[in-house]
């Protein structure tokens, strides 16, 4: 049967978190911790085994290969037992351990999708800054081990804008502002092609806010177990927090109904079993405002993140910034926070209206400036924007005539990966509108299991 027949495999690997599924869904199948657990015991036992003894370190080395766990599995296996350790393949959005990417992958393919890789496509999705050579490893990882007969590695950013908000039309100028678990990148995109010059990323995203909820907790002196107190202070971030339109408001509201406010967090001790409860404060808000004022949080980097959103425009072609400043798409865990794009945008037109005011005081009011608008663009399945991008992609036709081939592999090597064209052999008026129509499709067929009955309400409380 043609592999083009059947759908695609897209598989979105993150720092934190990888999304797999299947092109032509809403939502990815799986969703699992980019993280390994091994079981070093084999390979301790090879090393101490005699030299002689060769079908021993053999089988010890057979066995290591074999016994491993990714994502959540991986978690539970090494909290079980200590001959388990932990790998995180990804780090700061690029693959740091390919080895463990590769099994990474395996356990992907063959655990949770259960599919055999000869017979699907595969998209990847990239980080905006990754190296060619990154993209060769990939390509041969995926043509060597799982011999796929076709492969596409995408810039995620430009996924999350093919993603698109609106069923009315695929609109492929704008700024993507992808907050991950490990990286933070704002990325300008005109006409479907990352303006590489102008890409800016800032040392702040989602692990870092969990740090500092995590910090917060522990200089009140919460009573909670250092073993458990990372994942408590990463739950409190996913459950409790949200962005707050004025910071000193805030505490006073806090310190005037501290009942209302302060919500209390129980969990067990994974030791004895022993009930423990915490209260959740100021960390709340303080968790997401690292984002609008680093200086709380670290000395090292101080520009918020709407001052970085504007530079990254204004450092693109003068021709695309009013179109970029109207089409400002989050992407990514880390910008779910309530009023998070409120609060973002609020901030990035203050910037924009104050150098519009300069620019007419310099002219004498002679000339007058035509208001720029500002548009951040929220919506509840932004959280899988790259997956559920990647996903509309890979659910067109034309995407099979973009990917790279096992043939060509074969006759030109892993070199052919390195070029990353955004829309390969595409012709760049069928791509929007076959994708605007399959966004039509999926958007309608499941929105509403992926954000929820009351997803939609949540986002459209006034500050």
């Amino acid at each position: 049967m043609d592999p083009t027949s059947r759908p695609a495999v897209v598989i979105d690997n993150g720092t934190g978190y990888t999304k797999m599924g299947f092109a032509g869904n809403v939502e990815p199948c799986f969703i699992q911790p980019t993280v390994l657990a091994v079981n070093e015991s084999f390979l301790n036992q090879s090393r101490t085994s005699s030299k002689a003894n060769w079908l021993t370190q053999y089988s010890a080395g057979v066995m290591a290969d074999l016994d491993f766990f990714i994502g959540d599995e991986a978690f539970a296996r090494s909290r079980a037992s200590n001959s388990y350790n932990l790998t995180y393949p990804i780090k700061h959005g690029q693959v740091d351990n390919w080895d463990a990417m590769e099994r990474y992958w395996q356990q992907c393919i063959f655990n949770y999708l259960r599919c055999d890789p000869e017979d699907h496509y595969f998209l990847l999705t990239e980080s905006p800054l990754t190296a060619p050579e990154s993209r060769e490893y990939t390509g041969e990882i995926m043509f060597e081990t799982f011999n796929v007969p076709g492969l596409y590695i995408a810039v995620n950013s430009v996924l999350a804008l093919a993603a698109g908000y609106t069923t009315s039309k695929c609109e492929m100028t704008g700024v993507v502002v992808d907050v991950g678990d490990g990286a933070t990148h704002v990325v300008p995109v005109a006409d479907g092609y990352v303006i590489g010059s102008s890409i800016k990323s800032i040392p702040i995203a989602g692990k870092d806010v969990t740090l500092f909820i995590q910090q917060l907790m522990r200089e009140r002196g919460e009573k909670i177990p250092p073993e458990d107190s990372f994942e408590v202070a990463r739950k409190v971030k996913e459950m409790y927090c949200y962005t707050s339109s004025d910071i000193v408001k805030e505490f006073n509201k806090h310190d005037k109904e501290p009942a209302k406010y302060i919500k209390q967090w129980k969990g067990i001790r994974p030791k004895t079993g022993a009930p423990y409860t915490c209260d959740i404060g100021y960390e709340r808000f303080l968790g997401p405002e690292v984002f609008f004022s680093p200086e709380i949080y670290s000395s090292d980097f101080t520009t918020p993140l709407p001052a970085v959103i504007d530079k990254c425009i204004q450092s693109a072609p003068i021709d695309t910034r009013r179109a970029l400043y109207k089409n400002i798409v989050l992407s990514g865990g880390s910008t779910m926070f309530k009023d998070f794009h409120r609060r973002l945008q609020r901030d990035l037109k203050k910037i924009v209206d104050a150098r519009v005011l300069a620019s007419d005081a310099r002219h004498g009011g002679d000339i007058k400036a035509q208001p720029v608008e500002v548009n951040v663009v929220s919506h509840p399945i932004q959280r899988y924007a790259v997956w559920f991008g990647g996903s509309v992609l890979a659910s067109t036709p034309e995407f099979f005539t973009a990917c790279h081939t096992k043939a060509e592999y074969e006759e030109y090597g892993a070199s052919i990966c390195r070029t990353n064209p955004v829309f390969k052999g595409m012709d760049e008026g069928v791509i929007p509108v076959a994708t605007a129509r399959m966004q039509s499709k999926l958007l309608l067929a499941g929105l509403a299991n992926t954000c929820g009955s009351d997803g939609a309400s949540n986002f459209e409380e006034n500050l």
